[in-house]
């Protein structure tokens, strides 16, 4: 195959393919990184929509979700992949990616190829199987990830747009699965919180590349002089999702699905705190550049998360 050759050209004269791979201990671990599986926790807005209706604990709804999750991960993992051997001299020279398994070469090009080959196939089926609605979704969200990796993530707050829009994808896959009419608020409230933190992940890239003296914000469509202006605009979509909250607790539709609905304005306050504190890490250069996995390690985040499940539960 003319692309595999190509790949495999490469690899041999960058010298990635020169150590035996059989001489290299825990190849598990180095395919859990090659397909980002932490990533793959991201995939949980998928279960938002079926908890937010009261379905969830249907074991058909459950099932499905969790079709829907791994059909989400393996698509996911093949894009990581396939970006991974084309941006190969690129990782190398990052002080970061220069450790990814294909950059450092401990994994050979030729099985990154392969199973970027055999997730795709996988997750489509997987996606066939849950319907062709879900596969729908699912297919757009490829397509739009490509578009982002060769394109709009050179582009100046279309960029963050689209992440923001990546996220949301997930939430509209969960009412695909499981043919849960989207929700307005739902859907506005993820719209605002995922374009929020996506300006914090452009921010702590860019500011930590200018500490570093090696700010290239203008190959992303951003300068300098733009900081600022993302932190402003990231923190006024952060508030607006909250606001988004604030409006759903005082409508009929919480009064429908929630008997003790007054309960929810405590979400507001936790949130606030939440996405300030967010903003504070990020402006103190204490974020990592992924704001989804620094709150999955972070204790104050978790314990938010937690407090905001115990509201929900009793408020139904």
């Amino acid at each position: 195959m003319a692309i595999s050759r190509r790949f495999a050209i490469r690899a041999v004269a960058e010298g990635l393919a020169a150590v035996p791979l059989a001489a290299q201990p825990n190849i598990i671990l180095r395919w859990i990184s090659a397909i980002r599986l932490y990533q793959w926790v991201k995939n949980i807005l998928i279960f938002v929509p079926a908890v937010m209706s009261h379905g969830i604990l249907k074991p058909e709804v459950f099932l499905t979700c969790v079709g829907a999750f791994v059909a989400f991960g393996l698509c996911a993992s093949s894009v990581y992949i396939t970006n991974d051997l084309f941006d190969l001299e690129a990782d190398r020279a990052h002080p970061r990616k220069r450790f990814r398994p294909f950059a450092a070469g401990t994994l050979s090009v030729r099985s990154g190829i392969i199973a970027a080959v055999l997730l795709i196939a996988s997750a489509v089926g997987l996606a066939l199987a849950i319907g062709w609605e879900f596969a729908a979704v699912l297919g757009g969200y490829y397509v739009m990830t490509w578009a982002y990796s060769v394109r709009l993530k050179q582009a100046a707050l279309v960029d963050v747009m689209t992440l923001a829009g990546l996220y949301t994808l997930r939430i509209i896959a969960g009412t695909a699965a499981n043919q849960i009419a989207p929700s307005f608020w739902l859907l506005a409230f993820s719209i605002f919180i995922f374009l929020s933190l996506g300006f914090v992940k452009r921010y702590e890239e860019l500011d930590t590349a200018r500490k570093t003296g090696r700010f290239m914000g203008s190959e992303r469509g951003y300068f300098d002089a733009d900081l600022a202006l993302i932190v402003n605009l990231g923190i006024a979509a952060g508030y607006s999702a909250i606001v988004v909250v604030a409006l759903y607790v005082n409508s009929a539709d919480s009064q429908l699905l929630y008997h003790h609905n007054r309960l929810l304005w405590l979400i507001c306050p936790l949130l606030l705190y939440w996405i300030s504190r967010v903003w504070l890490l990020a402006t103190r250069g204490h974020m990592h550049d992924d704001p989804i996995v620094f709150a999955l390690k972070d204790w104050r985040s978790l314990t938010v998360f937690g407090l905001l499940v115990v509201i929900v539960a009793i408020s139904t």
